[in-house]
């Protein structure tokens, strides 16, 4: 007896395909159906979609790396717009260590001095770059990337946007020494002892 068309595995094979991919799962902001989201519209106004947080947020005096975040976090205004800004200060000889944004994009623009900056594709290709005022570099979403202000004597300021309301961070350092990763196993990843990982452990890890 024939096999039934509604049972072949080569009529199957099309429909498994189209149900899998009409069901992935969106990483970028939902889109959303009304004009904004509040959490009482009927109580809004203009001061709901004003953020007055990046005010100042120029320290000359600052010893260590600093960012200044406009996300949904600190905007909630931004919920379901699908893009915040951080301003990120650089003072002399500072870095912004290894880390991912895994929902977003980053566009980055440097507004005083200068940045190293770079990224590290999936085949672990490194693209860097020396950045001067009013350059911009684009860290693409998820991969690994760093600023630097190699700089001994200035310091650098730079504007980023990315294209999620809540772009998420991964610092690499955090993830890895400050989680509780069995201390020999990145003994042997990092092809060091185990002194030298709770030397990192117990250091300032950014």
């Amino acid at each position: 007896m024939a096999i039934s068309s509604f049972t072949s595995p080569m009529l199957l094979l099309p429909l498994v395909l189209l149900l899998a991919i009409s069901t992935t799962t969106q990483a970028n902001d939902p889109d959303i159906l009304t004009d904004f989201v509040t959490p009482n519209s009927s109580s809004v106004d203009a001061s709901f979609f004003t953020y007055s947080g990046l005010r100042n947020f120029y320290n000359p005096d600052q010893k260590n790396f600093t960012v200044v975040k406009a996300s949904m976090k600190e905007f909630p205004a931004l919920n379901g717009q699908s893009v915040s800004y951080a301003v990120l200060q650089f003072p002399p000889a500072a870095v912004n260590p290894p880390h991912t944004h895994p929902r977003a994009a980053e566009l980055l623009v440097v507004m005083m001095g200068t940045l190293e900056v770079g990224f590290v594709d999936t085949t672990n290709v490194l693209y860097n770059q020396t950045l001067q005022e009013g350059d911009m570099f684009v860290f693409p979403k998820g991969l690994v990337h760093f600023q630097y202000n190699r700089n001994h004597n200035q310091s650098a300021i730079a504007v980023s946007a990315f294209g999620s309301a809540n772009a998420g961070l991964l610092s690499v350092p955090k993830s890895v020494f400050t989680t509780g990763i069995d201390e020999n196993v990145l003994a042997m990843s990092f092809k060091t002892d185990v002194p030298t990982v709770q030397k990192i452990e117990l250091g300032n890890v950014v």
